[in-house]
Order: C-alpha cells, then structure tokens, then sequence
C-alpha cells in the first residue's frame, strides 16, 4: 500500500513539472505553461523508503504525457541526471523529486507490476483517527503472472519514447506521449516527437544490455514479457503505459 500526508508541498510536484518537461527529448508540447494533472497512480516501496508515483499531465493543448517520479528524503547517488527538482514536504521534510526511469526501485516495482500482475497500490492517507482509502484516479494492470527475479541495478536508459530501462534481469518500456490519447482526453494523437509511439515502433540502436531491442514497441508477444495498461475517466479503453521488453 501508498500511505499519504494531507500536505503542503512547495514547489508543488507541478510547478516541478512546468520547468522540467519542455526540456525532455521526448517532449513536444508548449514550451512554456502551467501543467495540467490528468491522473495518477502510485507502486509501492517494499522497503517504504522511497514514494513511487506516475502522474499523467498534460499542457494546454498538448497531449497526455507519462511522468514516473520517486520522491527521496535523501539525493540518490549517481543520479543528478535524473534529478527533477527539490521540494520542502510539510510533514516529511525535505523531498528529492526524480525522473524514476532513473531509478532502481521503481525498475523493480514496474517489473514486478507488469510480470506478477499486482497493478497498483492502494493509497490510504494517515490522518489522526487511522488510514483513510484514497478512491483511484486511474485503473491499470498488469499482464504477468509469473515469479519475479532479483530486477538488480540499473545500468542503462535510453530517454527517449518510448524510455527503454536496462536493468541486470530485465529491460523495460515506459510509454510517455500516450498513443490514442489527444487534447481532449480521447482520439488518436499519433506516436512520440522521435517517432516512437506505442505499439509497432522500433527501438533499433538502443543497444541496452541482454539482448536486441530491434523493432520491438510497446505492445505484441513474448512468453517472458508482459505490458501494463491503464484506463481513466475520458479514456475507458485500456492504453499500454509500460510493457516488460523479452531477452
């Protein structure tokens, strides 16, 4: 389970959000704005040290973008890359905000998600009189139903659209312009700036460890992979948002 803090939080995750994004390589939205939160879901930390969460955003007229992020209480070594901003949390104090295709503990809770089928955690905010439910803002669900290995360290990511993750048993797709999803929620938008969209697309070049990602997308086959869908309100139709890439 995600257990939350009713807080204050300054920066807010948005206005984090609102310096980052336009300087992605997958991003080709305004190059300025006030992003707009879509959804959200959150994995969870077996350890219950580092805050999983992936928001859906969008600015303006642009379409829906994927934004895995962990939250930190302390800088994740080697990782400035990956470095989104800081941010004061009113209950836990100082937060490190990361692009989680950087990090390794949301590589293993997307890995684990997608190949044993748990989706996502539930979310309960702590409050005086115990945890209260926090109702979903999107559904998603894993394929898997397999044991999952040791996902280990990563040591390789490919940022672009989709970001592929090689990590020491497994590579992994994440989605970031949402194939299907437009401006208002619903239609087709077509594939990512690179080109790249959800399903068909080719990872030629990428070159991570374990194996070709040649032609491989973010939907089709493979006994040893496995995809992650979600669904919200204005889009009832599942879409891939991450998918386990076979070796």
């Amino acid at each position: 389970m995600a257990l939350l803090h009713r807080a204050e939080i300054s920066p807010s995750k948005l206005e984090l959000l609102a310096g980052w994004l336009p300087g992605r390589p997958w991003y080709a939205g305004p190059a300025a704005g006030e992003p707009v939160r879509v959804a959200a879901y959150r994995f969870d930390d077996p350890a219950g040290e580092v805050g999983i969460e992936t928001m859906l955003v969008r600015i303006g007229d642009s379409p829906v973008y994927q934004v895995p992020l962990t939250y930190r209480g302390a800088p994740l070594a080697d990782a400035e890359r990956w470095l989104v901003g800081t941010t004061r949390h009113s209950v836990l104090g100082p937060r490190w905000v990361y692009d989680a295709c950087g990090d390794p503990v949301y590589a293993a809770a997307l890995a684990t998600a997608i190949r044993t089928g748990v989706g996502q955690a539930e979310e309960y905010f702590e409050t005086d009189a115990g945890r209260e439910p926090r109702p979903p803002s999107m559904t998603v669900a894993g394929t898997g139903r397999a044991v999952l290995p040791v996902v280990g360290a990563v040591r390789q990511v490919h940022d672009g659209d989709p970001t592929v993750i090689g990590a020491d048993t497994v590579d992994l797709a994440v989605a970031r312009r949402l194939s299907g999803v437009g401006p208002s929620g619903v239609g087709p938008s077509g594939g990512g700036p690179s080109g790249v969209g959800l399903s068909g697309a080719g990872l030629s070049g990428v070159g991570l460890p374990g194996g070709g990602l040649s032609g491989v997308g973010l939907s089709g086959g493979g006994s040893e992979g496995g995809t992650l869908t979600g669904s919200w309100p204005g889009q009832s139709t599942p879409l891939p948002l991450a998918r386990v890439l076979p070796r």
